[in-house]
Order: C-alpha cells, then structure tokens, then sequence
C-alpha cells in the first residue's frame, strides 16, 4: 500500500463458497466498476441480476482451479478483485490472463489495484506460470497504470468493443508481462 493509504488491505483467494458468502458485496463492486465507465463486457447501468449471474458463472472454474479469483479486502469488507485465468492446454501451461481487476471507486489510487497485481503475479509464480497477458481500452488510465508495474504492448485490436454511451467501436490494447520464476 503506498504512502497515501489510510486502510491496511488484506488478500484473500476466494473458493466458490466465499464467493457466494460475499455475493451482495461482489455484485456492488462490480456495478460500482461498469456504471463507473469500466467496459469489462457489461452496459451500464448493470442490474443486480446480471452481475449475480455474472459471477455465479464462474464459480465452475474456480471449483476446477482452471480459474482463480483475489479479493482485497479494507476493513473487513471487500473493496477490490482481481482474476487469473490458467490456460489450459498443454501447449500453453506457461500462461494465465488476468481478467476483471477490479477497485472500488472510493478505494482508487491508494495501491489496491497493485497489491492484487502482485498477488495476481505471485500466484501465478507459484503455478509456474510465466508469461501473462491481458487486455484493456486503448486510451484509458488502465494503460498506464499496466505499464508502470511492467506491463509491455503487444498490439492493439481496433474496434474490439462498443461504447455503450455512443455506440463508437473502442479498441483494445493486448498487454503481457515476462515474470521470473
């Protein structure tokens, strides 16, 4: 946490069991993110409905281990989340992607998206898997932020997603980082 933090944060992997125990809080973080401007595939404004399911989906990969989900969490109660995706064939043991980082609006710029970075990182060391990837909209304060803890361009898709305000086709930046192991 940096210099500007009030809160100390804690990181925790959540097992499908915590994931339905936090679902209410889950749901708000994640409509806090989309009806904030975040794309992460949702139109704003999302319904609780729709971010219920949402990550009631993914209680299946987590259960698999094919997928793994971090929450940070500020007194006691969950203020961020970060996913890592395993790539699953044998070809591509060596990869992850790091899907849906999310930080809570009032917990923004106080080091939360990074601790669930290096969490992210670390538990994918621990897997043995060394290159990650990830994508974001081009043009977005995300960039930068990816590229400050070492994340480099690979190239940028144009017209990957729809602004949903506009109807404008957004592109997308792939990003990855090398970690040592």
């Amino acid at each position: 946490m940096n210099a500007n933090s009030t809160t100390s944060v804690e990181i925790r992997s959540l097992s499908p069991a915590a994931l339905e125990a936090d679902l209410v809080a889950l749901v708000a973080l994640l409509k806090n993110a989309v009806d904030g401007g975040a794309g992460l595939g949702f139109v704003p404004p999302l319904s609780d409905s729709e971010g219920r399911a949402y990550w009631l989906s993914i209680c299946p990969e987590l259960q698999a281990g094919s997928r793994l989900l971090l929450g940070a969490y500020a007194g006691g109660r969950i203020v961020g989340t970060g996913q890592l995706m395993l790539a699953r064939w044998s070809s591509s043991q060596h990869r992850a992607e790091v899907q849906k980082l999310l930080v809570d609006s009032a917990h923004r710029g106080q080091g939360v998206g990074k601790l669930l970075i290096i969490a992210l990182h670390d538990a994918a060391r621990q897997l043995n898997r060394s290159l990650i990837v990830l994508n974001t909209r081009r043009g977005q304060p995300t960039v930068r932020f990816y590229k400050q803890l070492g994340y480099r361009e690979a190239g940028v898709i144009p017209g990957f997603s729809l602004d949903v305000t506009t109807g404008e086709r957004r592109d997308t930046m792939i990003l990855y980082q090398e970690l040592a192991l």
